[in-house]
């Protein structure tokens, strides 16, 4: 669903650091954790300052090239910097009128799950946990399906998650999430920017397994290519022949 401007923190958070250089705190709130606060010049980090993660799946990223949740555009703006085609889409309209005043050639104002891309594409970018958008665990065969109509042949989604089975583990390592209703990996947020407050959204952090297991009931086949250091890892998604 598209945010209005008058209910977009993260977006004006990211226009306010990109025309003055300074920004307050951007708060993130949930009522499963503390309440906690995105850096936002981090969100406009270059190729170097990101994680290996990230690089690994900017290296990976060939021909027609979709990022999804662009936010300040960094990804967008690495790869075009390399000279690819990309094209980049948020909900967020402050964030993709900042994208387009540093220069990202296509940024578009965009729900991926209901925008006419002009597509089909051969790489489609979910990076920063982008796989929350998801939403929640029941929403991934619907997920898998827009896949259908945006994924060129061939081509692959890269995205990254976070298992949040630490959050449940004792100090001997053993796993119970009982007290959790549903899947442990639904999260719900909120943002706020100064007086600016969003309105509350489901975010889906998933075990590796889970996703597996998801997308081959779907016709995908979901690979690890890499584990990074805080139970976080970057996956492959390409259609099953």
């Amino acid at each position: 669903m598209l945010l209005n401007e008058k209910k977009d923190p993260m977006g004006l958070a990211i226009k306010t650091y990109f025309e003055t250089g300074k920004v307050l705190k951007l708060k993130v709130l949930s009522t499963l954790f503390d309440d906690d606060e995105i850096p936002v010049p981090y969100l406009f980090r270059t190729s170097m300052e990101m994680s290996k993660l990230e690089r690994l799946a900017l290296s990976l990223s060939s021909g027609h090239i979709l990022d999804v949740g662009a936010g300040a555009g960094c990804h967008a703006m690495a790869l075009q910097e390399q000279g690819a085609d990309v094209t980049a889409i948020d909900i967020s309209p402050l964030s993709v009128e900042t994208m387009r005043r540093r220069g990202i050639l296509k940024a578009d104002w965009a729900d991926f799950f209901t925008a006419d891309f002009n597509g089909p594409f051969d790489t489609i970018l979910l990076l920063m946990n982008g796989i929350g958008i998801v939403g929640k665990l029941d929403n991934l065969p619907a997920f898998f399906k827009r896949l259908d109509s945006v994924l060129a042949p061939g081509g692959c989604v890269l995205t990254d998650s976070s298992d949040l089975r630490y959050v449940f583990e004792d100090e001997d390592g053993n796993f119970d999430a009982s007290e959790f209703e549903g899947y442990y990996g639904e999260v719900d947020y909120q943002m706020s920017y100064g007086k600016v407050k969003g309105d509350r959204f489901d975010w889906l952090y998933l075990d590796a397994d889970t996703f597996c297991e998801a997308a081959q009931k779907a016709g995908y086949r979901v690979e690890i290519l890499q584990r990074g250091e805080h139970y976080d890892y970057l996956a492959k998604i390409t259609k099953l022949s």
